[in-house]
């Protein structure tokens, strides 16, 4: 459930007889924009990120995005296509993020419930620290994944978190400390789910329950609770 390598690598065609980003920035970079063409795109991601997890693919508007950056609209367009391809880098860019730091917790190191549990912990510690990345997931369930669907990066981000859970939970079923019958996907669906609700539901949760999920008190108590839940739902 970051810190950017903001680059993408994107599945959509790309035009052949296009010059190369390098030399397009330098020819058409206004005065006092940068040509480049790296720190370009990271600058427009950032914004577009902001833009669609606050406005969606709808209302997000290219015109704007390109007013918060040090580019033009001409060259989103040369970089990233098209508003929908602008989109699909930053649904790309956000998960690549997330699991760029996922894979530096050496999960292997750790005995399977203590893996398990940091697992969890850094998935409910980044979904909570990173709403943006749960509105756009939002956002993009309201299009029914329709653009996650287009992107082969994507799908491939998701390959190794789904490798970890597994390794965790054999590791754990080969100890004996937990039961065999889990399926590893739907344990990651589990994992997920507790912690997305936990940011996606919180307003609307605080307001019918007149409750403040937002001290660090309650963040604290929800994180453990979501951890225990996990826990003992494999565990033997």
């Amino acid at each position: 459930m970051n810190e950017p390598v903001r680059h993408t690598t994107r599945s959509r065609s790309v035009p052949a007889a296009r010059p190369t980003p390098a030399a397009s920035a330098t020819r058409v970079a206004e005065s006092g924009r940068t040509n480049d063409p790296a720190a370009t795109m990271a600058d427009i991601l950032e914004v577009a990120t902001a833009e669609f997890a606050d406005k969606g693919l709808a209302g997000a508007r290219i015109d704007e995005i390109a007013s918060l950056t040090r580019t033009s609209k001409r060259m989103i367009y040369y970089y990233f296509g098209s508003k929908e391809g602008l989109y699909i880098a930053v649904l790309e860019d956000a998960y690549r993020r997330m699991r760029q730091i996922e894979a530096q917790l050496h999960l292997e190191d750790l005995a399977p419930e203590a893996a398990l549990r940091t697992l969890v912990g850094f998935t409910y510690d980044y979904q909570t620290g990173n709403p943006t990345f749960i509105r756009l997931v939002m956002n993009e369930n309201m299009h029914r994944g329709e653009f996650i669907a287009q992107s082969a990066t994507i799908q491939q981000l998701n390959v190794p978190v789904i490798t970890a859970v597994r390794q965790v939970y054999e590791r754990g079923v080969k100890d004996g400390v937990f039961r065999d019958d889990v399926d590893p996907i739907d344990l990651h669906r589990s994992i997920s789910a507790l912690c997305f609700f936990s940011v996606s539901n919180r307003h609307t949760f605080s307001q019918i329950f007149r409750l403040d999920l937002e001290t660090p008190e309650a963040i604290a108590a929800r994180r453990l609770s979501i951890i225990e839940m996990i826990v003992r739902f494999v565990r033997r």
